[in-house]
Order: structure tokens, then sequence, then C-alpha cells
């Protein structure tokens, strides 16, 4: 295929597919490279970048080797690849980008996997998504709640402090572990425009887009939405980050076990932080009862209000031909 020889839809499936790989990217970021970037503020960004591309480009490669060229790692099993796409299947990255920019941690997964899922699959994913904010607060709930005095305590009178080599080598280490699983857990927002199996130039092409963007995401330190974690208590604590990233991480390996569903991991952090915030304050009062119940309130209410953008906007895309009917009509009468 040319440049020369594309269709309109090849143009809709390309300006898709690396619209999503953007958003998907820059909105998610705080979920998985956010603790990274902030405890690395004084290093280099290309030195973050290498690191975390290097991840990438590994778990992608080997992902397309030992899965026959899907690099959804099987996530898209039951959303068909729709082969014609038009102006608004690129929408839903535009939408993302928008509410990005305001901080709005929208779930990309509803906004973009919607448009070409069955009702059965988006309930599917609505349930598992709900499900696991639920296991990750009641999961950081009860692991913070045992290590908050011994060991949070300690990590919050002692931040001053230059973290040693040790600590330091684990929150890489803790990084590449979470970047790899959310890139798996992810794969299905970031594909779905592509053809289910991709020969090795497509792979080529896609990995040299994908980290590229990644470039400009580290260089940026994770943008506005970075702010959502950096209200959390202590997470610019390198020793608190990496606990944060190994919890995460877990959780999402035990998802990637459960089904080929596509999920939410925006709805797993955002559970996984509050029941974090919760078990912190009920152990060592570190913040006041009406700042924190504010941040996990506040967190939600943006995470809920990007589920109902999502919404509206699937609803408009998949009953577009309808509402320009009736729209057309109402002029006509």
């Amino acid at each position: 295929m040319t440049i020369f020889s594309l269709t309109p839809s090849d143009i809709y499936m390309i300006l898709g597919f690396l619209l999503s790989l953007y958003t998907c990217v820059s909105n998610d970021v705080i979920q998985t490279l956010g603790t990274f970037l902030s405890t690395n503020q004084n290093r280099p960004f290309w030195i973050l970048w290498i690191y975390s591309g290097v991840v990438l480009v590994l778990t992608f490669v080997l992902g397309w080797y030992f899965n026959g060229g899907d690099m959804a790692f099987h996530r898209l099993d039951r959303i068909p690849y729709t082969g014609v796409f038009n102006w608004w299947h690129v929408l839903p990255p535009v939408v993302i980008i928008f509410l990005t920019k305001k901080g709005v941690p929208v779930s990309t997964t509803f906004l973009i996997l919607s448009v070409f899922s069955s009702n059965t699959v988006i309930g599917l994913m609505l349930a598992k998504s709900f499900f696991g904010y639920i296991l990750a607060f009641i999961c950081a709930f009860v692991i913070y709640f045992i290590i908050s005095r011994p060991v949070e305590k300690i990590f919050l009178y002692t931040r001053d402090r230059k973290p040693s080599k040790r600590w330091i080598a684990a929150k890489w280490a803790a990084t590449g572990f979470l970047w790899s699983q959310w890139l798996m857990q992810d794969a299905a927002n970031l594909f779905v425009y592509l053809p289910r199996r991709l020969d090795l130039s497509q792979m080529i092409m896609c990995m040299t887009a994908f980290v590229l963007l990644l470039g400009i995401v580290c260089y940026r330190r994770g943008g506005e939405i970075q702010n959502i974690l950096k209200l959390k208590t202590n997470t610019q604590d390198i020793r608190s980050a990496t606990i944060i990233d190994c919890v995460y991480a877990l959780i999402l390996m035990y998802f990637q076990h459960v089904n080929n569903v596509p999920m939410s991991t925006t709805w797993v952090f955002v559970g996984l932080l509050a029941g974090r915030e919760v078990a912190m304050y009920n152990r060592i009062r570190f913040e006041t009862q009406k700042k924190v119940y504010k941040h996990i309130a506040k967190d939600l209410l943006k995470t809920i209000i990007g589920l109902a953008v999502s919404i509206v906007t699937v609803m408009f895309i998949n009953h577009f031909h309808q509402i320009r009917a009736l729209i057309h009509h109402y002029f006509n009468l």
C-alpha cells in the first residue's frame, strides 16, 4: 500500500490508530509511568524514554511473535475487525484528548472499544471494570492497613532523605514490570483500528510510532492528568511509589488470567489509590478526614464524568444515521 493508493477508509484507519495511540499513552500514563516520572524529575527525559521504550518494544515484539502476529494479546478476540472506517471512528480519541487536557481520567477502553463492540461485550467490559475498581480498593485497603504504620509512616517522616541505590533499582524494576502488564492489558485500545494479525513491516511501523509518541509524553512528564497522582499522600517518595507500582502490576496480572474481555485500567488504578488513601488515613492520620475523602470523591466523580461522556459519544456514533435522519426530518417539516 502506497500513500497514493490510500482510500478514505485507510486514512481514517491510520489517523484513528495514531490518535488512539497518543491518547491511550498520554491519558493512562499516570497509571503506569506516573510515579516513575514524578520520582525521576531530576533525570534527563531521554533516559526515561529509552528505558520505557525498551520495555515497550520487548513486550510487543515478544507478544507479536508468540501470538502469531496478534499485537493485542487476544484482547480483541471478541471484537471483530471493522474493515471500513468513517470519520466518526476518529471521534473517540479526539474526545479523549480534550478530556485529558482537563485532567479527567476518562476510560479509553469504554470510549474507544465500545464504538466497535456489541452490547454484550460492552456489558462485559463494564462489569469487569467495576469489579476491578472494587477489587483494587479492597486489596489496597488491606495491604496499606497492614503496612501503613510500620512502613509508610517511616517513609513519611524520612522522605527528605536521599533514597538508597537499592530502592532506586527496585523502583525501575517495578516500573518495567507494571509498564509491561499495562501494555498487555490495554493493547486492545491501541490496536483496535488495525487488522488482528500484523506482518513484520506493519509491526515495525507501529512500534516506531509508539516509541516516538512515548518520547513526547516523557518529555512533558505526564501532562495535566499527572496532578491526580501528585495530590495523593507521599506518592513522590520513591519507596512509596515502588510499592504502588508492585500492587497495581500484580492486580493487572491477575486480570490477565481471568478472561480476554478488555477492561478499564483507569477504574482499577483509581480504586487502588482510593483504598490506599482510606487505609493510610485510618492508620496514621497524616491528612485530615475532609481532605482525604474530598480527593477520593473528586477522583471518582471525574472518572464517572469520563464514563458518562464516553457513553454519550458512543451513542452518538452508533446512532449517527438515525440522529441525522431526525434532524433532516425536523428541518424539512
